[in-house]
């Protein structure tokens, strides 16, 4: 079988910024008290005309000039997303007429902040085995218009964003090297979309507990399998949900703080677009190198969560 791997990424937020301090004036809340139990310092806010899909949009046009690949060349659009701009027609129909990929499939993928690590292995399977050869996979949220603004606990959380890669065959040893994909339904409860006002809710102590186990175990799992060890762990991409959450995960993979993305102090939690634009941002600010072994693992509703080892480069 083909090596799946990253042939281009690309990224897209909002322009609106909104802080902690503008924050204070719509809860009872303070700048120290997000910082300190979230890491969080601000986020992106798309505007009324901006939907999902213009975001996932934008992200995609520049993975595809990163990939050098034109729309056409597209075979198939997975977007992994819980805030499509309706039920249907789907967020990647919506996309693949915005691109003009006229030759694409394309459909929605819904497993929350764990969407984008479910989207790239689905995309991982047709490039193996030799199906398609070129995947776009995005992760797009416009989680501000399911987000209750007068909720203190879950409103200091959450941005807008999208994140989009191109997946393709890469050569020998590089591209992905394992995956975990899993889901605990028992522990639905603890994060969802209410039905009652369509808006998140979420017990943040379970949530918490649940990650912090997950997500370092995952990240173990995934160089285990690929025959990896801690050691030899270039980058790490965690969901940027919390900065406690994540440092449990790279204190348990014995990395430097300078070798995990931290995008979550400036975009907050984006669900299925944290990790698409952490990659992206650092592959483009020479961070993530060819060659580099990074851990992609992520946590979401369901409860869901997904990890990667992959081996950078072409």
């Amino acid at each position: 079988m083909r090596n799946a791997g990253i042939l281009g990424v690309g990224h897209y937020v909002p322009d609106r910024v909104f802080t902690n301090l503008d924050m204070e004036k719509l809860v009872d809340t303070n700048d120290e008290w997000i910082r300190t139990r979230t890491g969080i310092e601000e986020r992106r806010l798309a505007t009324d005309e901006v939907d999902t899909s213009d975001m996932a949009y934008e992200a995609s046009i520049k993975a595809l000039e990163h990939a050098n690949l034109k729309p056409e060349d597209i075979d198939l659009i997975v977007v992994a997303t819980v805030t499509p701009d309706s039920p249907f027609p789907s967020v990647g129909n919506l996309v693949q007429h915005k691109l003009g990929a006229t030759n694409a499939a394309s459909m929605d993928m819904s497993a929350a902040c764990a969407g984008y690590m479910y989207g790239m292995i689905t995309a991982a399977q047709f490039i193996q085995n030799g199906v398609y050869d070129n995947v776009l996979v995005i992760g797009a949220e416009k989680l501000s218009k399911i987000t209750d603004w007068t909720d203190r606990n879950t409103c200091v959380l959450f941005g807008d964003g999208a994140g989009a890669t191109v997946i393709g065959p890469v050569s020998e040893g590089k591209g992905i090297l394992s995956f975990e994909l899993g889901a605990d339904p028992s522990g639905a409860e603890h994060l969802y979309q209410s039905k009652e006002d369509n808006f998140i809710k979420m017990n943040g102590r379970e949530v918490f507990k649940f990650a912090v186990r997950q997500m370092p175990e995952s990240s173990i799992n995934v160089l285990e399998k690929a025959g990896l060890t801690k050691e030899e762990v270039d980058f790490l991409i965690p969901h940027q949900a919390n900065i406690r959450i994540m440092e449990a995960a790279r204190q348990r993979l014995e990395i430097p703080e300078d070798k995990m993305a931290t995008s979550v102090k400036r975009y907050g939690n984006t669900s299925s677009s944290t990790i698409p634009i952490a990659l992206s941002e650092n592959v483009e600010n020479g961070k993530i190198k060819d060659n580099d072994v990074v851990v992609l693992v992520g946590f979401g509703g369901g409860l869901t969560w997904g990890a990667v080892a992959l081996r950078y480069g072409i």
